[in-house]
């Protein structure tokens, strides 16, 4: 799915005037980009089109639709090609938003006038609110993929689009989680790195805040967690011991109906000491 390789030399003098029908000019130009040293994968190339193979998911907030990038060579399978995910959250016309201003306690934007519009929901307020929630995802992933938290990679950001890691196999999708039934010997494995990663957070003060089998992707024999905008500081929200049970449980349980004993109040109480520890 992904060639690695430097981008080849580029000059504005060698760019057709419009890409092809159905595509774009790269968008790596002028927007954010993700932490480095990034993946090889990752084509920078200005020189590089893009075109949108069509909606991977739908959501209340924001629609995920694959694009592919590569930098054309004359052939059809050029050798700088990549499949990335685009996650566009929705203007304030379109955008059905269910995350509750619970997610927003211990948040604050530096303008009086920003803080009151969002918390009176005005046109102006929701539209404060798409960019920070797309803002909000991209800078957690970034965090979470150096600190090796299995994440998509952040490639960029751009307005309300975040390009981010395609997580899947030879173009097809990893399934969610819950969409899967593991062997035991698995399970016990998968629920290792749900611990490990759900510890490594809570040392940093960190949950989830919307942590369920669907927002858990099973990449070959990997977890791979997505869905970060709502990432929520367990001591500095006031909700946020809340939060974090409910991530527990929602696991768990998960495991639990899958035939795996797994001890719920164990797991969140060595959370909760991992996330108290620091103070």
């Amino acid at each position: 799915m992904h060639a690695f390789g430097e981008s080849p030399e580029f000059s504005f003098d060698s760019l057709p005037d419009a890409p092809p029908e159905g595509e774009r000019w790269s968008s790596w130009d002028g927007a954010t980009h993700g932490p480095k040293p990034r993946p090889e994968w990752v084509i920078t190339a200005l020189a590089a089109v893009e075109e949108d193979l069509g909606v991977l998911k739908t959501g209340k907030e924001a629609d995920v639709h694959i694009v592919r990038r590569w930098v054309p060579d004359g052939t059809t399978k050029p050798a700088l090609d990549t499949w990335m995910a685009a996650k566009r959250y929705r203007t304030s016309e379109r955008r059905m938003f269910h995350r509750d201003a619970g997610y927003q306690e211990g948040r604050r934007v530096r303008r009086s006038r920003e803080m009151r519009a969002m918390a009176r929901r005005t046109e102006f307020g929701r539209e404060l609110l798409s960019g920070q929630w797309a803002f909000a995802e991209f800078e957690a992933l970034g965090t979470l993929w150096d600190m090796g938290i299995p994440v998509p990679y952040p490639v960029q950001l751009n307005d309300r689009e975040m390009l981010m890691e395609f997580i899947g196999r030879d173009g097809e999708a990893a399934p969610r989680l819950a969409q899967t039934r593991p062997d035991r010997d698995l399970l016990v494995e998968l629920f290792e790195q749900l611990r490990a990663a759900m510890t490594a957070l809570a040392q940093r003060g960190w949950t989830h805040g919307d942590l369920s089998p669907y927002n858990v992707l099973l990449d070959g024999e990997r977890l791979v967690l997505i869905d970060w905008p709502q990432i929520v500081d367990i001591i500095g929200n006031p909700r946020g011991f809340e939060f974090l049970e409910r991530d527990v449980t929602n696991m768990t349980r998960w495991f639990t109906a899958r035939g795996l004993e797994v001890d719920e109040g164990e797991l969140l109480g060595d959370l909760v000491a991992e996330a108290t520890s620091r103070w």
